[in-house]
């Protein structure tokens, strides 16, 4: 799916609660450096502490990243994908002594409707690890995190 089909009809909501997903450029296995991938937690991390969003969950995987996250009154979805991916980009860049590109240009993201289970969208979130094989248990995953854990 292109970049532009995948905006069309992209609205963000105040209050509204988003399952993101965005993916590194040409897939590279970037986030399997600890150091990366914890510099992607600490953006994040950054802009739920200024407020950009409020963190529900989140998995780094390889090669991409899964967050639920929900929208304040000062950011919409864009954005806060476009910070985002700028921040953590320079941070990447700097640390690889290189520059280019990072993350792909698009992002997919689902809004949860109200009958949506947070919870259960958040388990498959932290879950993600197990399913591709890269462990035998969640707790020893060291990229993810939860509200409700």
């Amino acid at each position: 799916m292109s970049y532009n089909n995948l905006q069309k009809g992209r609205f963000s909501e105040v209050g509204r609660i988003y399952f993101v997903t965005t993916v590194t450029y040409k897939r590279e296995k970037l986030f399997s450096d600890f150091t990366l991938a914890r510099t992607i937690i600490n953006t994040m991390k950054r802009l739920h502490n200024d407020d950009y969003v409020d963190s529900h969950s989140w998995v780094v995987m390889p090669d991409h990243l899964h967050w639920l996250l929900q929208l304040n009154d000062k950011h919409d979805l864009p954005s806060v994908m476009k910070s985002f991916k700028a921040i953590s980009a320079r941070s990447v860049n700097q640390y690889l002594n290189r520059q280019g590109q990072v993350w792909q240009k698009a992002y997919f993201d689902r809004s949860l409707r109200q009958e949506d289970d947070v919870k259960q969208v958040s388990r498959y979130i932290v879950a993600n690890p197990l399913r591709a094989g890269l462990i035998e248990n969640i707790g020893d995953y060291p990229h993810w995190d939860a509200v409700w854990l």
